[in-house]
């Protein structure tokens, strides 16, 4: 059964439960989310404590998130690339390559955001 027979509510909420079931899957088992995970608790923690301000929470979440994101799909691409071509590719460990850059990215921004939010504060 497909969620367009479901009825619009049914179908969304069907598809809140995979979501849900997927951000539980990567927590707790993908050692790089947990990491991500564990910095991004660590500095909204630091943020409480600072007292950092609405705007800087706003900067904060978005980039928490952004490292989030890019790390899952990251990791989705990882595993569909590794689901398609167990052995070692050289144009498998290319995308997957170029998939961690993006998540490089995202954490140099994420790094810098902090930079700004938080070197003025404890320098």
């Amino acid at each position: 059964m497909n969620n367009q027979d479901l009825g619009f509510f049914k179908g969304r909420f069907r598809s809140l439960k995979f979501a849900i079931r997927g951000t539980w899957l990567l927590i707790t088992t993908e050692h790089s989310i947990m990491v991500q995970v564990f910095i991004g608790i660590s500095v909204s923690i630091l943020g409480w404590i600072l007292d950092i301000s609405s705007l800087e929470w706003i900067l904060q979440i978005f980039a928490i998130g952004m490292v989030l994101v890019a790390e899952s799909l990251n990791t989705a691409i990882e595993k569909l690339c590794d689901f398609i071509h167990p052995d070692y590719h050289k144009k498998i460990g290319f995308i997957k390559d170029i998939s961690a850059g993006g998540v490089t990215f995202a954490a140099i921004c994420a790094i810098l955001i902090g930079m700004i939010i938080y070197l003025p504060k404890i320098v």
